[in-house]
């Protein structure tokens, strides 16, 4: 990664794969000074044509917390025919092509990555520790040994940067490429080369605090028995007597790997960058920048959470910026602490959102930091749908009482139906009170784009399915059109329950079986809009 332009890693939608290349990328880009870190994203395999959106966010957002900002799709795959539905497919690889149901809609999708990943190109990635990976191999990437207590935030770093691009300044491990760290963490080998060994001598007499027991040997036979020698003497000198886990060492200091990582954290004042509870499941990444701090804050749960992390920031009006919508707002209610601010986030199930600190000019201490309803009407009554699949052999008009899965009808047209269904409906708003509005669509299989009086405001695909609709609500009539699509695996269960000549449907690659579960589909609801108050949007 030191040789490339570029650094990139690789994660998988399920499972564990990719868990440790992004990191190992990431660490990479950043301890050589490279501010774009790409990873091939989503890939997949089995279940052809049943994964959307949502189920790909969870994963994809931890990755952005491991320093990725920069997605590159898996996989799109040319499809040469016109008039064969799913199309080419393959056995890895989300199917981000021309004949998936629900590529007009990955748009919004796509949006919220670029928002991300622009927001996380932008300053500086912060770190408190750098674990050296060490010199032995085969080495892929390093280890997390001891771990890192929760709240802070690392990098591996490598002989190379040490020895040429790595130097001390007021107790911090500076590297020419602008990252800094204040505790180098060793891992748990007996082995060193000299070279190493005598800059790590220099780093810890500058003022470094180093965290690792002493080496005993070179890993290599260059000057031996000489480098064993000089190893087992600088050591001796560095450490001194072993059995005591911290020893001053010129202007820095040396704990063994009996001491307590978290305790050498908070003895030498080094705090958090952002403390949760332990069992909140939110992980995080924060960049810096001169006018400000970004912190990208993930809930990794499928429930909606309450949080109030205290970030390692002070004296700056905190903001959300939120990255499905576009919305930026104020954050009133928050703390500034003794260690840093503390802030109330109210975060729905898989949800992620920047939280920016930045002095605006403004501030506010009364208000909300989040939609807290203050009156609410279901929108009930029948629907108009219209479907249409996307090879043109289903188009049908439905009335709907109700809304519920298309699984559910007993025109099989309806319930093995893969395409997009326009619902249309009409209601009235009286005596709105509130200064802002949502609609929310409860639940939605798999992604829907919404059209209020004529006007489009918007997509939604993951939790919370909520979009602002203030300025576009009226009082009296209104009309709303929800166009949904779902996915390819309803209408491949239902064509092969039919004879091999009566099937419309055709992929190379196909996993399904008759007797599959039929996968729920279309607007779910409950259809809803709320009116809030005490949201500070910034325009």
């Amino acid at each position: 990664g030191g040789q490339s332009d570029e650094v990139a890693g690789e994660f998988w939608s399920e499972g564990t794969l990719g868990d440790i290349e992004n990191r190992a990328a990431s660490s990479c880009a950043h301890i050589y000074g490279k501010n774009k870190v790409w990873a091939e994203s989503f890939t997949v395999a089995g279940r052809d044509f049943a994964r959307y959106p949502y189920e790909m966010k969870q994963r994809g957002d931890r990755f952005f917390t491991e320093g990725i900002n920069a997605t590159l799709l898996s996989v799109n795959i040319h499809q040469p025919y016109d008039d064969r539905f799913p199309g080419i497919n393959a056995p890895f690889g989300s199917e981000f092509n021309r004949h998936n149901t629900w590529y007009g809609h990955l748009g919004m999708f796509v949006d919220y990555l670029k928002r991300c990943n622009i927001m996380l190109q932008r300053g500086d990635y912060v770190a408190d520790v750098a674990y050296f990976i060490g010199e032995d191999a085969p080495k892929m990437t390093g280890a997390i040994d001891p771990p890192l207590p929760k709240g802070y935030s690392f990098d591996y770093i490598n002989g190379e940067v040490l020895l040429k691009y790595a130097s001390v300044h007021d107790g911090y491990l500076t590297l020419k490429g602008g990252m800094k760290y204040r505790v180098l963490v060793l891992p748990d080998l007996k082995t060193m080369r000299p070279e190493i060994l005598e800059k790590l001598k220099s780093f810890v007499n500058d003022g470094l605090i180093v965290m690792g027991d002493a080496p005993s040997k070179s890993p290599s036979l260059k000057n031996y028995p000489e480098s064993d020698r000089h190893v087992a003497s600088m050591a001796a000198e560095m450490w001194g007597d072993v059995s005591s886990p911290v020893r001053k060492y010129g202007k820095g200091t040396i704990y063994n790997r009996s001491y307590s990582l978290e305790s050498l954290l908070l003895e030498n004042g080094i705090l958090p960058d952002m403390k949760t509870n332990l069992e909140d499941p939110v992980l995080f990444i924060h960049r810096h920048r001169p006018d400000g701090e970004i912190y990208f804050v993930s809930n990794q749960s499928a429930s909606p959470i309450s949080i109030s992390p205290e970030f390692r920031t002070k004296d700056m009006q905190p903001e959300l910026w939120n990255p499905l919508t576009g919305e930026i707002r104020y954050l009133p209610e928050y703390t500034y602490t003794e260690k840093g601010t503390s802030v109330n986030l109210q975060l729905d199930k898989n949800e992620s959102v920047f939280v920016v600190f930045r002095n605006s000019g403004k501030q506010f201490h009364e208000g909300k930091n989040y939609p807290v309803s203050s009156e609410s009407q279901e929108i009930t009554g029948s629907w108009k749908v219209h479907f249409k699949s996307m090879d043109g052999t289903v188009e049908k008009d439905v009335d709907m009482d109700s809304l519920r899965s298309w699984t559910e009808s007993e025109d099989e047209d309806i319930r093995y139906f893969s395409g997009t269904a326009v619902y249309k409906t009409v209601f009235r708003m009286e005596d709105m009170k509130s200064d802002f509005y949502y609609l929310d669509l409860g639940n939605v299989m798999v992604m829907a784009k919404v059209k209020l009086n004529g006007q489009y405001i918007g997509g939604v695909w993951t939790s919370p399915f909520r979009l602002p609709v203030t300025g576009m609500l009226k009082e009296g009539e209104n009309t709303l059109e929800i166009e949904v699509v779902n996915n390819w695996v309803n209408r491949i269960i239902g064509d092969l329950n039919k004879p091999s000549d009566q099937r419309t449907t055709w992929a190379n690659v196909i996993t399904w079986k008759p007797e599959s579960t039929l996968q729920k589909s279309g607007l779910l609801g409950p259809v809803k809009l709320t009116g809030v108050s005490g949201l500070h949007y910034i325009k």
